[in-house]
C-alpha cells in the first residue's frame, strides 16, 4: 500500500504566496495604525517628499526682501528693474516711510516689487559708536519678509537695493540644497580685514542671502528678542549672523554671490570667477564699469544680453592653448577673452589679477581672501583683451563675438575672437561637484579672427599647455 506523498509543487507556492498576502495585509494594517495615532511619524511624511521629488525649485518658490530707505531708492531702484521678474517673483522694497511722491508710476508699478514700510524700531538699542540705527530695521526685514505669509515658499532671499541678482542662476543654485532642512547661504567678504571685523562666516547682506523656509520661520519667531541682546553690533547682517548662531546654523559658502568689497577696476574679479554660476554683484556704484566706453548701467545690460541667452555659462572661465603660436586663451563667458602671447601654466592662467584697489584704505585693507596675480603696470605686458560684443544663438549652439576696443602696444595679429558653444545646463551631481569646460582653437575662417569652440572635457582630459 502507497504512502500518502505530499505535492511539493502544488503546495509549497500556495505557502509563500499566502505569506506574502499576510505580510502585506499586516504592513497596510500598520500603516494605518501609524496615520492614525502618530500623524507627525517622519517616516510617514510621504506625501510630501514625494511632491518635492516631483518638482523642481523655481521662482515660485523664492521671496524676495530689498532693504533700501527713502533717500536712495529713487536712483537705486534701476538696479532692482534689471532682474526684477513682474507676475512670477514674490516680495517687497522695505522703506523707513513712504516716498515723498508716493505715487509710483504705471512702469514703476509693473515692473518693480511693491513698496512695504518697515516697522517701529526705536524700541531697540543701538550702541556701536558712529553706526547706523538702520541696521536693526534693515535686520528685521527677514522677519517682516516672513511675515507677508506667501504660500508655496522654499526660500527667502534677502539683498540691498544695490544688490544685483541673476535669478535663473539663483535658482539653480538653491536648488543642489533641500529646503526642508535648515540652511543659510551666502558668502562673506572678499577683503580680509573685513571678514576679520564682523566674520569669516557671516553672510554679507550686500551680496544678498537665502534662508531656507523652516530656518526663517523660526528665526523669525526669535528675531526680536535676539535683536535685543546685541545692540553692540554694527550692521543688519552681523544681527542675523548672531542671531542664527544661536540656533546653531552656521553658513553655507556659495562662491556665486558677491559682496564686492572692492573699488576701481574689477575686470580681474570677473574675468576669473569662479566656477560656479554667477549669483549676485553689489556696489556697482562704487567700481568702473565694468565694459569699456559704457556707462555703469549700460555695462550690466550689456552683460545681460549674455544672460539672456546662457544664464548659467556667464562668466565661467575656460583655458586652452594655441599650439601653432603658443599663445594662452582665457574665455570668461559673455564678457572678455583674454590672449597671453606665451604659454602660461594653467594654475596662473586662472589667477584673478589684482587691477582694482582696496574697499578702505590704509595697510590694513590691502589682503583679500582671493587667488590673485599681480596686475602689470605695463601695458604691453599685460593679456591683449576682447570684450564681449554680441551673441546668437540656434540650434546648432551658440556664438558669441568678442572684440578688441584698445590697441595693446604692437600687437594687431587678432582683432575679433568667435567663440562657439552649446547652452549650459548644470545637473545636481555637476553642481556639486563643478568641473571647468575645455576649449580648442579652431581653424580661422576669417582675416584676423580667432575662433575657439568650448566643449565638456574628456573623462580623464588634462588641460595644459603644449611644448
Amino acid at each position: 500500500m502507497k504512502s500518502f506523498q505530499p505535492n511539493s509543487k502544488s503546495h509549497h507556492p500556495s505557502r509563500l504566496v499566502n505569506l506574502m498576502i499576510i505580510s502585506c495585509f499586516l504592513f497596510l494594517l500598520y500603516l494605518l495604525f501609524s496615520f492614525l495615532f502618530f500623524p507627525n511619524s517622519k517616516n510617514l511624511n510621504l506625501s510630501g517628499s514625494l511632491q518635492d521629488l516631483s518638482s523642481t525649485t523655481s521662482l515660485e518658490h523664492i521671496v524676495f526682501g530689498i532693504a533700501s530707505n527713502e533717500r536712495s531708492w529713487s536712483k537705486r531702484k534701476e538696479y532692482v528693474r534689471l532682474w526684477w521678474r513682474p507676475q512670477i517673483m514674490k516680495g517687497c522694497v522695505f522703506l523707513e516711510e513712504k516716498p515723498p511722491n508716493s505715487t509710483s508710476s504705471e512702469n514703476d508699478q509693473i515692473s518693480l516689487p511693491p513698496i512695504c514700510i518697515s516697522g517701529d524700531t526705536s524700541r531697540f538699542r543701538y550702541t556701536f559708536r558712529n553706526g547706523r540705527r538702520s541696521a536693526i530695521r534693515v535686520a528685521r526685514v527677514v522677519s517682516e519678509t516672513v511675515a507677508l505669509n506667501h504660500s508655496d515658499v522654499r526660500w527667502f532671499v534677502f539683498g540691498d537695493d544695490d544688490t544685483v541678482f541673476f535669478p535663473e542662476n539663483l535658482v539653480k543654485t538653491l536648488s543642489k540644497y533641500d529646503h526642508g532642512l535648515w540652511y543659510y547661504i551666502g558668502t562673506n567678504s572678499e577683503n580680509y580685514q573685513q571678514n576679520k571685523g564682523f566674520s569669516f562666516d557671516m553672510a554679507f547682506g550686500g551680496a544678498g542671502f537665502a534662508i531656507s523656509y523652516p530656518l526663517a520661520k523660526v528665526l523669525a519667531k526669535h528675531l526680536d528678542s535676539c535683536i535685543d541682546r546685541y545692540p553692540h553690533l554694527y550692521g543688519s547682517d552681523g544681527r542675523i549672523h548672531a542671531c542664527l548662531t544661536e540656533l546653531g546654523v552656521t553658513l553655507t559658502h556659495e562662491p556665486g554671490f558677491h559682496q564686492m568689497d572692492v573699488r576701481g577696476n574689477i575686470f580681474g574679479l570677473l574675468a576669473a570667477h569662479p566656477t560656479r554660476p554667477l549669483v549676485s554683484l553689489h556696489h556697482l556704484d562704487a567700481v568702473k564699469p565694468i565694459f569699456p566706453k559704457m556707462t555703469a548701467m549700460e555695462a550690466l545690460k550689456h552683460l545681460l544680453e549674455a544672460t539672456k541667452v546662457d544664464s548659467q555659462r556667464t562668466l565661467q572661465q575656460t583655458v586652452c592653448y594655441d599650439r601653432w603660436f603658443s599663445w594662452t586663451l582665457s574665455v570668461s563667458w559673455g564678457y572678455a577673452v583674454q590672449l597671453v602671447g606665451f604659454n602660461e601654466f594653467l594654475p596662473d592662467a586662472v589667477r584673478m589679477q589684482e587691477t582694482y584697489v582696496p574697499w578702505k584704505r590704509g595697510p590694513l585693507y590691502v589682503n583679500h581672501n582671493l587667488n590673485t596675480a599681480k596686475y602689470q603696470p605695463d601695458p604691453c605686458k599685460r593679456p591683449v583683451v576682447f570684450f564681449f560684443d554680441r551673441v546668437s544663438s540656434s540650434r546648432d549652439g551658440i556664438a558669441s563675438i568678442y572684440k578688441k576696443t584698445e590697441n595693446n602696444c604692437t600687437f594687431d595679429k587678432i582683432q575679433e575672437v568667435r567663440v562657439f558653444s552649446k547652452k549650459l545646463d548644470l545637473d545636481i551631481k555637476q553642481l556639486q561637484a563643478p568641473r571647468r569646460q575645455c576649449c580648442d582653437v579652431l581653424p580661422s575662417s576669417a582675416d584676423r579672427v580667432m575662433e575657439i569652440n568650448i566643449r565638456e572635457c574628456g573623462a580623464e582630459e588634462l588641460i595644459y599647455m603644449h611644448a
